[in-house]
């Protein structure tokens, strides 16, 4: 999970990437690991981008460059797949900033970057989707996000998508059944093997059909 910060909407005006947030999942997971660094953008902020996140010039003033951390930021990154929310929004700004470097662009140096507003919107035509409405949808804590933040939105983002994509992992039902499972008489039946859910996949289900109620306003009939 990535996000970013900026200085306003558009690099090719000379806007800059001041905070950069990133929050490592693996196997569906939360591994603790992160990357996280305030940029001095070397240029004025928009005032309207301060009202957004509240980082000011004078804050910035005493912070690393991208150019300073970008190697680290990159290490971080590599052979990733990056699930960026708007994703257009910050893949162009970072691109801008390896631009300056004389580098090559984001893609790069990930696996591919996946858009969450993008499988939202097709999730749930016609309604709000930026974070904080799908972090109400989901039942995402976000109460502490008074001001925009790329570590804090990061790891919102995080619950977020494990969220949305809950029930999406592939399920490898075989057509047919391995020798071990087949009666050793003709027309026989074999034994089936009864999988038990685990205590974190039965919290997680839980936790789904809370979601569920929540949204609907009533809870499942099941």
């Amino acid at each position: 999970m990535l996000d970013t910060e900026t200085t306003g909407l558009d690099p090719q005006l000379g806007h800059r990437v001041i905070e950069i947030g990133a929050v490592e999942i693996v196997n569906r997971r939360m591994t603790g690991e992160v990357y996280h660094a305030y940029l001095n953008p070397e240029r004025d902020i928009d005032p309207g981008a301060v009202e957004v996140h509240g980082l000011t010039g004078e804050f910035l003033s005493d912070k690393p460059r991208f150019r300073e951390v970008s190697a680290d930021f990159l290490r971080f990154i590599a052979e990733a797949e990056l699930i960026i929310h708007n994703a257009p929004f910050d893949v162009g700004f970072l691109n801008a900033e390896l631009s300056r470097l004389e580098m090559d662009g984001l893609a790069a140096h990930c696996r591919g970057v996946r858009d969450t507003l993008k499988l939202a919107r097709e999730m749930h035509p016609g309604q709000k989707n930026n974070l904080d409405a799908l972090c109400k949808r989901y039942a995402v804590d976000n109460s502490g996000r008074s001001f925009h933040g790329a570590l804090l939105d990061a790891q919102l983002l995080a619950e977020v998508y494990l969220a949305m994509t809950r029930g999406q992992d592939t399920l490898a039902i075989e057509q047919i059944a391995p020798p071990s499972m087949r009666s050793s008489q003709a027309g026989g039946r074999g034994s089936l093997r009864i999988l038990a859910a685990t205590p974190e996949e039965r919290t997680a289900h839980a936790e789904y059909l809370a979601a569920m109620a929540k949204e609907c306003g009533e809870a499942p009939a099941w």
